[in-house]
């Protein structure tokens, strides 16, 4: 089977993703200034999650421009993924709410969606990497990512201290979606 109809059913989904966070956006009331600081704690819980949603559609984009043939079980590990990055429009609307984006629960649930976007990223891909085979052209350009334990290690440090203080978990939020910006950038060289 090979993975194209994949990658165009997850790129729409991702799409409708996408608009359905910029429909959650609403302009101020007020044509003045005051009122755009008002909904900037919205705007910016909307830019990080459009930075994360990114970045997943291109990570999505290099796992399959290399992984041509796919199975059962890469469809339903991304299926899996996209469960995840369709959840992140109601976090995002949920913590971008009013005073809710420094609420504990709104942005550990984010925190949580985030955590698990991760993970399913990496079950997608060790999906993909079993069925070619670890010693597969596959396999080496599409083994273990040491970025991913970094990422873990500072969704978790943000998840934590979310309780203490939300700015810090988001700067750790948006530390790792940084990070993932910089590995989409760096294409290894061929050997």
């Amino acid at each position: 089977m090979t993975s194209e109809r994949l990658e165009a059913f997850s790129d729409g989904v991702i799409a409708i993703i996408i608009t359905i966070m910029v429909l959650e956006l609403k302009a101020p009331n007020e044509y003045t200034v005051e009122a755009l600081f008002e909904i900037l704690p919205t705007f910016i819980s909307y830019f990080i999650s459009f930075l994360y949603v990114s970045v997943y559609w291109l990570s999505h984009h290099q796992l399959f421009k290399v992984a041509k043939k796919i199975n059962n079980k890469i469809l339903w590990a991304n299926l899996n993924l996209l469960f995840w990055l369709a959840l992140i429009p109601f976090t995002t609307d949920w913590m971008g709410e009013g005073d809710h984006h420094t609420d504990i629960i709104p942005l550990a649930s984010y925190g949580f969606v985030l955590v698990m976007c991760q993970l399913s990223l990496i079950l997608l891909r060790s999906s993909i990497v079993r069925f070619h085979g670890k010693a597969s052209l596959v396999g080496m350009q599409l083994g273990r990512k040491y970025i991913d334990f970094f990422c873990m290690v500072i969704y978790i440090i943000g998840l934590s201290l979310s309780a203490l203080n939300a700015y810090i978990a988001m700067i750790c939020f948006l530390l790792v979606a940084l990070l993932k910006v910089v590995e989409l950038g760096y294409v290894p060289k061929k050997a």
